[in-house]
């Protein structure tokens, strides 16, 4: 249940849910440029917010081009074929006929393997599915907040291993995939390197901490050996991914979702076998973690 944000907005409404995770943000056409009050607005909006929906909104790819670059500068997409004559756009499709597990299944923060992971993703459906389909995403700040003060004195030094190795690495999933796929995903020996990242970090704009680790992601925790690591990961995992921190998209046609990859995983649900299911994708670039 959305309910009109106790927060005065001038350019713009915005309906969110309960606990504050996830709103819908309406009176205002994203095919236009944006006023600068607007645009303020709608990042005051998604910051405070983490996952902001524009419902009715039939975007061209152009426009969503130009709506992305309103927010900042575009993010790098690796190991996906963009759309031809759109290098910044990926089409994730899947055919009615598809066999292979839908993309994006498991938990994940986009690319946080990057130094400097994007910091928003922008989706904006063109099919949607009658049934199936829904993004489930989870509050990696609530879920901090949520800790004991013992588990954050613990985890506040802690550097987590990112990695794009177990999805797209040269013995990753999609290596050993063998059901067609309309996506075109690309193995790369450069999706086996890793990186470190603050397990905890500090969001740029609001300041609230946030656990930065997923399951598809995450491999590991400098210094720790791997059984230790993945008993203190399989724990985080299990904590964020609760009812309580979790909010559902439902997705309609025309509406573009815009989530924050600095304090959330998420998840795309399937079970929409036998029907097309056709979105458009962006990135917005975001800074190293802190």
């Amino acid at each position: 249940m959305l309910k009109q944000a106790t927060r005065s907005y001038r350019a713009i409404q915005v309906f969110a849910s309960e606990e504050g995770f996830g709103a819908e943000i309406v009176g205002v056409d994203l095919s236009r440029p944006l006023s600068p009050e607007a645009r303020e607005e709608i990042r005051a909006a998604w910051a405070r917010h983490s996952v902001v929906s524009f419902p009715d909104q039939p975007l061209s790819l152009h426009e969503l081009e130009a709506f992305t670059l309103q927010m900042g500068k575009f993010g790098i997409d690796p190991f996906i074929a963009p759309m031809p004559g759109h290098p910044n756009v990926l089409e994730l499709r899947r055919e009615p006929d598809e066999k292979a597990t839908n993309f994006g299944a498991g938990w994940h923060s986009d690319w946080s393997f990057q130094e400097k992971p994007p910091a928003a993703t922008l989706l904006h459906s063109k099919v949607t599915p009658p049934v199936g389909g829904d993004t489930l995403f989870a509050d990696c700040a609530s879920a901090y907040d949520a800790l004991s003060p013992a588990m954050k004195a613990m985890l506040a030094p802690m550097k987590a291993v990112h990695s794009a190795g177990r999805a797209y690495g040269t013995k990753g999933v999609f290596a050993r995939e063998t059901e067609k796929r309309t996506m075109a995903i690309i193995v790369s020996e450069e999706a086996d390197q890793s990186l470190t990242h603050p397990l905890v970090r500090t969001h740029p704009v609001t300041g609230r901490k946030a656990l930065f680790v997923s399951p598809v992601y995450t491999v590991g925790i400098e210094g720790f050996e791997a059984k230790e690591a993945q008993a203190i990961l399989a724990f985080l995992f299990g904590h964020i991914t609760q009812d309580r921190f979790i909010y559902r998209h439902k997705w309609r046609p025309n509406m573009l979702l815009m989530w924050d990859n600095r304090c959330t995983v998420h998840l795309a649900e399937g079970g929409y076998d036998g029907h097309l299911r056709l979105m458009h994708r962006t990135t917005v670039a975001g800074d190293k973690p802190v």
